[in-house]
């Protein structure tokens, strides 16, 4: 069954409920056992304008379509912000509480670069608002599951935020050969596992996530 492409539907229906903007938001790297986690977060308003063709929840494209796509959602977008957590982060605090964290300092990305967060509605995919948690004052929250899928400022969010992180995990693999990031991502591969279990594990890797942590 063919899924639909996503659409402004969502997001309109927030504009003529009051949303001046509205900032979709997805996350990356949630499932990975090494790298950051990264929240992507994408701002729209009603005169946006057509989303880029072609445009899906990250997942759905190929990795070379994913690149093609960021920088026309980018430059689609009102504003675009990647905020990051580390994964010594995930390790200390959590893996919810680090997706807040990350959101969070996506959100200061957005405040410094003119985005009005107060007039915002965050259109957050998913059912659980892991966002408001983390932040000293709370934002309108709207959860939808598969936001990714149907919302076109979610699915920039997932695109752009997806793009870079990848990049972030190809820089690594320079500098922390032989756990093959380049390609793996940071997901726990069978190659990654045994190269964990033959080099052992860096700052880089989610050590409370593996059973090898030397």
């Amino acid at each position: 069954m063919a899924v639909a492409d996503p659409t402004l539907e969502v997001e309109t229906e927030m504009h003529r409920a009051g949303a001046r903007f509205v900032i979709g938001i997805d996350e990356v790297g949630r499932g990975a056992i090494a790298g950051p986690v990264a929240v992507g977060l994408c701002v729209v308003d009603a005169a946006v304008g057509v989303h880029p063709a072609g445009l899906r929840d990250s997942k759905m494209l190929s990795e070379k379509r994913r690149i093609e796509l960021a920088p026309l959602s980018v430059e689609w977008a009102l504003y675009t912000a990647v905020g990051l957590a580390s994964a010594a982060e995930v390790d200390s605090i959590g893996i919810i509480a680090a997706l807040g964290l990350a959101a969070r300092r996506g959100l200061v990305m957005l405040h410094e670069a003119g985005a009005r967060i107060g007039e915002s509605v965050v259109l957050l995919d998913g059912s659980h608002d892991w966002l408001n948690p983390a932040l000293a004052s709370p934002v309108r929250v709207k959860t939808r599951v598969k936001a990714d899928r149907d919302c076109a400022s979610v699915a920039a969010a997932s695109v752009v935020s997806k793009v870079h992180r990848d990049n972030l995990m190809i820089e690594a693999d320079a500098h922390s050969p032989g756990y093959g990031w380049a390609d793996n991502k940071g997901y726990g591969s069978a190659e990654h596992m045994a190269a964990i279990s033959q080099l052992g594990a860096t700052d880089l890797h989610r050590r409370t996530w593996l059973k090898v942590t030397a």
